[in-house]
C-alpha cells in the first residue's frame, strides 16, 4: 500500500506543482509584455487546488511507513504549509491585483520563496534522513 500511496504522491507532486511553479515564474514577465498574464493566473488557481492532493496522499504515505513523527517529515509539513499559505495569500491575490493594476510589487519575490520552498520540500524527501533506500 505504501508504494500505491508514495505514486499518487510523487505524481500529484509533478503534475500538480509543477504547473504552478512554472506558471507563476513566467507570470511577472507576461505582465510586463502583455503577454496573456490571466491563462497564467488560471493554470496557478486550477493547479493549486489540484495541489491539494499532494499533502493528502503525502501523509497517507507517512501514515502507512509509520514515518509522520519523524522529524523530515514534521520539516516538509511545515514547509508545505508556508509554502501553501504563500500561494493562497500572496501569489493568487498578487496576480489578480497585477492583472488589473499592472502593479507587480513583491510578486516575484513570493513565487521565488514559493519555489524554494518546494525545492527544499523535494530535496528532503529524496535525502529522508534515516532512508532505508541505501541513497
Amino acid at each position: 500500500m505504501s508504494k500505491l500511496f508514495l505514486s499518487l504522491h510523487v505524481l500529484a507532486a509533478i503534475i500538480a506543482i509543477g504547473p504552478v511553479t512554472v506558471a507563476a515564474s513566467m507570470f511577472p514577465k507576461a505582465v510586463r509584455t502583455n503577454g496573456n498574464p490571466e491563462l497564467l493566473h488560471r493554470i496557478c488557481r486550477v493547479y493549486a487546488l489540484i495541489g491539494i492532493s499532494v499533502p493528502v496522499f503525502g501523509f497517507a504515505t507517512a501514515g502507512v511507513m509509520g514515518v509522520t513523527g519523524h522529524p523530515w517529515v514534521i520539516v516538509s509539513i511545515a514547509l508545505t504549509t508556508a509554502a501553501a499559505f504563500l500561494l493562497a495569500l500572496k501569489i493568487l491575490p498578487g496576480q489578480e491585483k497585477a492583472i488589473k493594476t499592472q502593479n507587480l510589487k513583491g510578486l516575484a519575490m513570493y513565487t521565488g520563496l514559493f519555489n524554494l520552498l518546494w525545492a527544499t520540500v523535494t530535496v528532503l524527501m529524496i535525502l529522508r534522513p534515516g532512508s532505508t533506500t541505501g541513497a
